[in-house]
């Protein structure tokens, strides 16, 4: 302060007037810019998760008007489920420039997969994401870093399944492992219900004495036996 008034002391009142109101004009143009009004509109919105009606949402929500989220958005409901009322209204209502708040990141997503699900449809309507336990934000250049880092990792791990699945299969087969679903009827009971339809047995008692469906009976005969017309 002392430094501005010596600087307009040098000055006569008319100028140092004058010199005033060019600095309020300049200082109120500034704070009327795009960008600062675009930072004054930006909203951050939370979003709590429990599992169950025991445990209490109080820790959230304290953390999250903390962190100056003015909307919280709840719910209280398993983390595998798929539907989740709060979840939905809170990505419904963020809109360009607003970010979404949660303790942790395991409040959020189901899977890694859904977690990242989640966060590309927040960026893609221009909000971003910040998860408060992991200091992860989405709105710096090193928070959305993390978010591909973890985005490459998941679909990693998905090729690494697929491939372990291929090679578990291929295996299995090797060792004469039969793949696939098993039979509803086994040899045995295909060479009884053979004797019962020879006997004069209609497919239909057949089929309720083994328990079985009569499709079921007719394929396993046809299968043993290539005359359809015995099975009828």
């Amino acid at each position: 302060m002392s430094c501005w008034s010596d600087w307009l002391g040098l000055h006569t009142i008319p100028e140092k007037d004058r010199l005033r109101d060019n600095f309020e004009a300049k200082r109120n143009q500034m704070l009327a810019s795009p960008e600062t009004l675009s930072q004054n509109l930006t909203m951050k919105m939370g979003y709590a998760r429990v599992s169950t009606d025991d445990q209490n949402l109080d820790l959230q929500r304290r953390a999250l008007r903390l962190a100056g989220c003015g909307k919280i958005f709840e719910d209280q409901i398993s983390g595998a489920s798929t539907k989740r009322p709060g979840l939905d209204e809170a990505l419904a209502q963020c809109g360009a420039d607003d970010v979404l708040v949660v303790w942790k990141l395991d409040r959020l997503g189901r899977s890694l997969s859904h977690l990242i699900a989640v966060v590309q449809e927040l960026g893609d309507k221009g909000c971003g994401f910040q998860s408060l336990s992991e200091n992860i934000d989405t709105t710096t250049a090193g928070g959305r870093l993390v978010f591909h880092l973890m985005g490459s990792l998941a679909e990693f791990e998905r090729a690494l399944i697929a491939e372990r699945t291929k090679a578990g299969l291929a295996a299995a087969r090797m060792r004469g492992v039969r793949i696939g679903r098993r039979k509803a009827m086994n040899a045995e009971q295909v060479r009884h219900a053979r004797a019962l339809l020879e006997a004069g047995e209609r497919p239909a008692d057949i089929a309720r004495t083994l328990q079985v469906g009569r499709s079921t009976l007719y394929r396993a005969l046809d299968v043993q036996h290539t005359g359809k017309g015995q099975a009828a």
